[in-house]
């Protein structure tokens, strides 16, 4: 598979996207990548780098948007960026996917016109991958429909399926609506009607509403929501995760003890920090579009910039697309 990387997105810069693409080609000899970003300057990190391969292509574009760019505007006005440039190759079909850790709202609006919608999708959805006491669980809408109708949330569910078949690896997925009660009728208007369409759909395995507080604990396998509401709860978890992490840092530097006692849990306390590291899943999918747009993680590093790309290989290699498109068709 050809994966095309934005060389120029992501708030630790260039050098760490490419760092992350140096170790892909090392650990993954069927892979090859297109990096694709302001080319004298990428070729001199390289150099530094001391790195080459057979499987590195560098894709010149000139301009670059920001993360503080309009991203409607930004993608219109900036033709050559790497944004623009790299889903054009995926659109032409000479690469395989696209990764991005860049500005979001630009790669949303740039994917939808370079990539375009399945005949059939409603709109497309944002679906990243969450911890969970059970492993992991997919949810979406994260950002993608800020405004969103009921028959979109019901086709987000059936695309989520597809997702969770794929990346969880479960034949059967559970779905469930986020919802401010688990018992049926709560919520708003969208909410409401929203039960009612997941209820009647033949298509998914729908086992009711989940609350916010049960998404980590509860038997769901999909968790759909509006675009508005899931970025809520996706930054909110982050910002949590974030919080705990210093708190804790702070109080062990007051006590010996404390010190002492983070000493015998080390290892335990290294994997609960990787198992609530968004980094460790490999960015989100935007799905329901003609081809495979990849969001890594806005403050990824290496292993974050890594993971994306060896997630979207995957999707690629599955042919997650097709697949999704006969899904859509036969209903």
């Amino acid at each position: 598979m050809k994966i095309v990387v934005d060389g120029m997105g992501g708030d630790k810069g260039s050098r760490e996207v490419l760092k992350g693409i140096k170790v892909t080609l090392d650990e993954k000899d069927d892979i090859e990548i297109i990096v694709v970003g302001q080319e004298e300057k990428l070729s001199k990190i390289l150099d530094e780098m001391k790195f080459s391969s057979k499987r590195l292509t560098i894709v010149n574009a000139d301009e670059v948007i920001e993360m503080t760019d309009e991203p409607v505007a930004a993608v219109r006005e900036k033709k050559k960026s790497s944004v623009n440039v790299g889903l054009e190759l995926v659109k032409k079909g000479e690469a395989d996917a696209f990764v991005s850790a860049g500005n979001t709202g630009a790669l949303i609006s740039a994917s939808q016109l370079k990539l375009r919608r399945i005949k059939g999708i409603l709109r497309p959805a944002i679906a990243t991958v969450f911890p969970s006491k059970k492993g992991k669980i997919v949810f979406m809408d994260v950002g993608a429909n800020a405004d969103t109708k009921p028959e979109y949330i019901n086709q987000f569910a059936i695309m989520g399926t597809e997702f969770a078949k794929e990346i969880l690896k479960v034949d059967i997925p559970k779905v469930s609506l986020l919802n401010i009660g688990s018992e049926e009728g709560k919520g708003n208007e969208i909410t409401r009607q929203a039960f009612d369409l997941l209820k009647e759909n033949k298509e998914i395995n729908f086992i009711g509403n989940i609350e916010s507080r049960e998404m980590m604990f509860g038997d769901a396998d999909v968790i759909v929501s509006d675009g508005f509401t899931g970025n809520m709860v996706l930054k909110t978890s982050e910002g949590m995760v974030n919080y705990i992490f210093s708190v804790l840092k702070e109080e062990i530097g007051k006590s010996f003890f404390a010190k002492l006692g983070i000493f015998l849990l080390k290892k335990s306390l290294r994997n609960m920090k990787n198992k609530l590291d968004s980094s460790e899943y490999g960015g989100a999918l935007f799905l329901g579009l003609n081809g495979i747009s990849i969001k890594a993680h806005g403050n990824s590093d290496y292993i974050g910039i890594k993971n994306a790309i060896i997630v979207a290989d995957s999707f690629a290699k599955n042919k997650f697309v097709e697949k999704l498109k006969d899904i859509i068709n036969d209903n």
